[in-house]
């Protein structure tokens, strides 16, 4: 039970100032914070100050007043109650009880019981300036929602430069997919008043829709500026309605003393909650494919989602942030009842590296299970952070691959990729070949003197000079040991991760041996080519037998040059790192379960 002001001799405000919590942003009935709990310094916690309850949108952390100051404490709700009572109020001069089950009204942790017999109220905080309460607007329907937004969308246009972004190799997305969607722009903010009053003279509700408000003027408009301006995303529900509006922003938005390198908010929800007569826009999960599909895969971010859609026409259900969880139980019981059998977990890659984000979709897994359907992870090449990202990959790679001119025999010699023999096949398809752009010896690839030796002495002789051009190399591959609910600080993180989360050289322990062989490579090539082959080889094409990930960032890599080991740390696919490491230290990989006959 939520616990309110009259309850209490002080309020949750009273708690945040005396905790040091800095605010960052103001609402109507709330302020956001940086979360004291797992540390983030973008304002995720939301302290509500006329419930006196906090939730972090980030770790999901959440509670009572009393819970927020005892869990920092490490205390009882009880003694809580005590600590903030002497420390904010002359008077507070009670005969403490002997335990807090014993005191009337204890506030157990996450709750917020009240305590009787105490009084306060919010025009106190509102009379010292510390709060300010903003009358909010009763939410619509469903229904009403959809409609208003609809043709709110319906009015505004997608602008070219929009477009283009959807369009870009980022995105991904086809024209006929923008509109289908129905991606807008923000409209600018001199028109929000008279498009809202062509919204309101078409019969549409604004009072109780997100993003609607009244104005100093006591007229209705919207709540759209220049510094939320971009693209307009809709949150469609499983019910096939627009349930709110997400925007990307042109210009991610930052605090004014946050850090140069810290990434400011890309997306933010078309909301009015902080606005006379507005509403909140909640966090809806958004739905795009089929409704009686019989796998789904969850997935965060709803461009994410759309995108992922259009590129493998599979279904996927969004939300805004890993721990946003909560709605995702009402949309398993729906997707179970029409014959969902099984949940993809589909956040990002740094689900390995993120605890928050490993936490989310564990809650998924969870959630999943308890509406009779099976869920798993899924989990992909780990150079590209989401499952759009990839796929993006994945289609680039089918196009360059058609493109890419492929090597001539002598490269492919020299660096393993054929036998000698595949020069006879080359020999016969260049005198097969329609243009005769190249002779015989620039289409081999070899020298004039090369040449001539194959003419006058044959094969063996060719073969026995390209032999002493290559060198073998022994390498191996240690990868981090991660499981589905383990997290490594630095997984697929480059080096200077690492050295963040306290480590001065890779941890050994803490990886496996995944794969040892020789690679055949030209003499003379460096260390850093050879690694940006093994980065290339062990994306592209993996050997059959081969059981580890694709080679990606906090990999290691051994390489053998001159009876010498040497390690090097991946940072990404030309980026390589020398680093000390321990391989005796390392687990082996676990051999395959046998077959069954």
């Amino acid at each position: 039970m939520d616990s309110y002001p009259g309850d209490f001799p002080f309020g949750i405000m009273d708690v945040v100032e005396l905790l040091h919590l800095r605010i960052r942003r103001r609402q109507a009935n709330s302020v956001y914070v940086d979360c004291p709990f797992c540390g983030d310094r973008r304002g995720k916690m939301n302290v509500n100050f006329v419930k006196n309850v906090w939730r972090c949108n980030y770790c999901d952390e959440h509670g009572g007043m009393l819970a927020l100051y005892a869990r920092l404490n490490n205390t009882t709700t009880s003694d809580a109650y005590w600590e903030i009572g002497e420390a904010l109020c002359n008077d507070f001069h009670r005969e403490r009880p002997n335990s807090g089950y014993e005191m009337a009204g204890n506030q157990q942790a996450g709750t917020g019981s009240p305590v009787s017999g105490t009084q306060t109220d919010l025009a106190g905080y509102e009379r010292r300036g510390e709060l300010k309460t903003v009358q909010q607007a009763e939410r619509a329907s469903g229904q009403e929602i959809h409609q208003t937004l609809s043709l709110l969308l319906a009015m505004l246009p997608l602008q070219p430069a929009h477009r283009n972004h959807l369009h870009s190799p980022k995105r991904g997305l086809s024209d006929e997919q923008i509109d289908r969607i129905g991606f807008k722009s923000t409209p600018p903010p001199f028109l929000c008043r008279s498009i809202t009053e062509r919204l309101m003279k078409q019969g549409c509700k604004v009072e109780g829709v997100p993003g609607f408000y009244l104005d100093d003027s006591g007229r209705w408009t919207m709540n759209f500026y220049r510094k939320n301006a971009g693209i307009l995303i809709p949150a469609v529900g499983y019910d096939g309605m627009i349930h709110g509006l997400q925007i990307l922003l042109d210009s991610p938005l930052k605090q004014k003393d946050d850090p140069p390198d810290k990434s400011g908010a890309k997306y933010i929800w078309f909301s009015s909650s902080s606005k006379n007569m507005g509403v909140t826009s909640g966090s809806p999960v958004h739905f795009i494919g089929h409704p009686s599909a019989r796998v789904v895969y969850v997935i965060e971010g709803l461009l994410k989602a759309d995108i992922s859609h259009c590129l493998t026409n599979r279904t996927f259900a969004a939300i805004a942030g890993a721990n946003n969880t909560s709605q995702l139980d009402t949309l398993f019981a729906l997707l179970a009842q029409n014959g969902t059998e099984e949940i993809i977990e589909a956040h990002d890659m740094d689900k390995y590296s993120n605890q928050m984000t490993s936490n989310g979709a564990s809650k998924i897994y969870l959630m999943a299970r308890k509406n009779g359907m099976a869920c798993r992870r899924l989990t992909w090449n780990p150079n590209y952070k989401g499952f759009d990202d990839w796929q993006l990959a994945l289609r680039e790679k089918e196009q360059k691959e058609k493109e890419v001119q492929r090597m001539n025999f002598k490269q492919q010699y020299l660096c393993g990729k054929c036998d000698f023999t595949y020069i006879d096949g080359c020999v016969e398809l260049w005198h097969t070949r329609a243009e005769k752009d190249l002779d015989l010896t620039e289409y081999l690839g070899l020298t004039k003197e090369e040449y001539q030796i194959f003419l006058a002495q044959g094969n063996r002789a060719l073969k026995d000079i390209l032999d002493s051009q290559r060198v073998f190399r022994r390498f191996c591959i240690y990868q981090l040991c991660l499981g589905e609910t383990q997290t490594v600080p630095f997984a697929f993180k480059q080096l200077d991760a690492l050295r963040k989360a306290g480590y001065e050289q890779p941890p050994a322990v803490a990886y496996q041996t995944v794969w040892s062989a020789e690679v055949c490579c030209p003499k003379g090539q460096n260390d850093m080519e050879v690694l940006g082959r093994l980065f290339l080889d062990f994306n592209e094409h993996l050997p059959e037998d081969y059981r580890g990930r694709p080679l990606a960032p906090s990999d290691v890599v051994e390489l053998d040059c001159q009876g010498k080991r040497t390690y090097f740390y991946v940072n990404d696919c030309r980026d390589f790192a020398p680093v000390r490491f321990s391989p005796f230290l390392c687990k082996r990989l676990p051999e395959p379960a046998q077959k069954q006959e």
